[in-house]
């Protein structure tokens, strides 16, 4: 009833500023039809405050009243001033409602979850233009009932519980896997070194070799006892080919022979030839020639396998007085390199030797075109030229 009181004290204000509603309608009315329009305006209000505060009353004591619903039956029985800051006639002013009403509305709503209260959202802001006219008190209980409605399954609905369990699988699992992934890293870079630090296993061959540049080193050097010490660990292990030969011909070099026959066992000679032809020299140096000769001849290589070889042998078989053997070597060696002078000279002497003296001249004139003779051999091959053309 109080709340009727107030409405209609409100309306009889109204009643005594004829200017408002002249203001609004936008043109002067009959005193009979102002006054019969707003009576029904003011019931219609008193009628939708009535009923909102009864169901405000008779809602369940365990839900809680969000604020946004208590406060929207008042706001739309309530238009925005005018330009003029006059309020439009048949609206009832917020100041109007009784004590009860706003303190109900103005009291934060508990939330159920969480005993924290709802933040009323800010209201939507009307469009700027001339009120419209008061909707009827039907269509606005249902829109206010539709409304509360939707608040009350919005406050029901149970919130979505959070997932602890993706974060708590994402967020420790990546600062853990960090210090695997570290050290399996650090046990690839320990790892890595091994493959250079491992060495390609040599051959013998590659060992024999490497040897040898060493001790032609120790050699040069004068460290013949070291080189023989290096050669004679190596040896045990293998033939040694090519560190027998240059630890025997620089032996041969140095006027040793003895030394360099102790590293030219028959056992190593017999299936190398620059083995055998240095072995034959040092018996040559020794003066043991037909045994150099033997070792010479049981096996000779061809002239493009070795040609130092069949040039040994030629000089040895003419020493041997072997002349005809010595001119069947020349003739080899110049068959497969005629550019040669000391070879055409060499068959010369065999040929002078064996007493072909035609064939001889026509050596020694080949020999004297040839560039490459040496000045003591160059005066010999021309002497000998003219002794046998002026004989």
């Amino acid at each position: 009833m109080s709340l009727l009181n107030d409405a209609l004290r409100a309306a009889e204000q109204r009643q005594n500023r004829p200017e408002v509603a002249a203001a609004y309608v936008g043109h002067s009315q009959r005193p009979g039809n102002r006054r019969y329009g707003l009576w029904i305006l003011v019931l219609l209000a008193a009628v939708l405050i009535g009923a909102s505060v009864f169901w405000f009353i008779t809602r369940d004591s365990g839900e809680a009243m969000p604020a946004e619903v208590s406060t929207r039956p008042a706001s739309e029985t309530v238009s925005e001033p005018n330009t003029g800051g006059n309020a439009v006639s048949g609206n009832v002013p917020v100041d109007s409602q009784p004590a009860d009403v706003r303190q109900v509305a103005e009291e934060p709503v508990a939330s159920p979850v969480g005993n924290e209260p709802v933040s009323e959202p800010p209201p939507a802001p009307e469009p700027d233009t001339a009120a419209p006219p008061e909707p009827k008190a039907q269509e606005v209980a249902q829109k206010v009932a539709q409304e509360v409605t939707q608040e009350r399954g919005r406050l029901r609905e149970p919130e979505p519980k959070p997932e602890p369990v993706r974060v708590e699988a994402t967020d420790p699992e990546t600062p853990a896997s960090k210090p695997v992934v570290a050290e399996n890293q650090s046990a690839q870079d320990a790892e890595a070194p091994t493959p250079s630090v491992k060495q390609v296993r040599e051959t013998p061959e590659a060992i024999d070799r490497r040897v040898s540049r060493e001790l032609s080193s120790l050699l040069r050097s004068g460290e013949n006892r070291e080189a023989e010490q290096r050669l004679q660990e190596l040896a045990a292990t293998q033939a040694a080919t090519a560190s027998r030969e240059v630890f025997a011909r620089q032996m041969l070099v140095q006027g040793m022979p003895d030394r360099a026959l102790a590293w030219l066992p028959l056992s190593v000679t017999d299936s190398d030839a620059g083995l055998r032809l240095l072995r034959a020299r040092a018996l040559h140096a020794k003066g043991s020639l037909p045994d150099a000769l033997a070792i010479l001849e049981s096996n000779v290589p061809t002239v493009n396998q070795n040609a130092e070889y069949r040039v040994t042998l030629a000089t040895l078989l003419q020493q041997a007085g072997r002349n005809t053997d010595a001119a069947r070597h020349w003739s080899a060696l110049i068959a497969e390199d005629d550019s040669r002078a000391a070879w055409w000279v060499g068959l010369a002497i065999a040929l002078e030797t064996g007493g072909e003296i035609n064939s001889a001249v026509r050596a020694y004139s080949q020999a004297a075109q040839l560039p490459g003779l040496s000045p003591s051999l160059a005066d010999y091959v021309r002497e000998r030229l003219k002794a046998l053309q002026a004989g």
